[in-house]
């Protein structure tokens, strides 16, 4: 995909979505498993719609939760408005940005799994005359 092409897109399409947080959790030494992140990309991808941007206020405290973890990995964004009431009080209004850049950089990575995992290894020493039940 031309670099171009990416950088002029602003929507993510729920695959890659769900490799991205698959595959950001990876990097964090986290594991989600494949349904479980398509899941989550579907979860997430139901409050921006067609959109980049949500407002806080809509979200449940779980759900909150939710988008600080995808905050860490790099796919939400955080941006604060402030305006002035007409009381002359000034008023915040936070919101959610996804960061279409970086889902597509998490999804296209290529994580090596490591399944020869060396911390069982212990139990490959250990002579097959002990796992015999008396």
């Amino acid at each position: 995909m031309e670099i171009e092409k990416v950088r002029s897109r602003n929507y993510v399409k729920i695959d890659e979505l769900a490799r991205a947080i698959s595959n950001g959790l990876s990097l964090q030494q986290r594991k989600m498993g494949s349904e479980e992140a398509q899941s989550s990309a579907e979860h997430i991808i139901n409050f921006f719609g067609y959109g980049t941007r949500v407002i806080d206020n809509m979200l449940e405290p779980e759900d909150r939760d939710v988008f600080y973890t995808m905050e860490d990995l790099g796919i939400l964004e955080t941006e604060r408005e402030e305006t002035t009431l007409f009381d002359g009080r000034e008023w915040r209004i936070h919101y959610w940005i996804l960061n279409v850049n970086r889902v597509i950089e998490l999804s296209e990575m290529n994580i090596q799994t490591n399944s020869d995992d060396s911390t069982f290894d212990i139990y490959n020493e250990i002579p097959d005359e002990y796992w015999k039940a008396n």
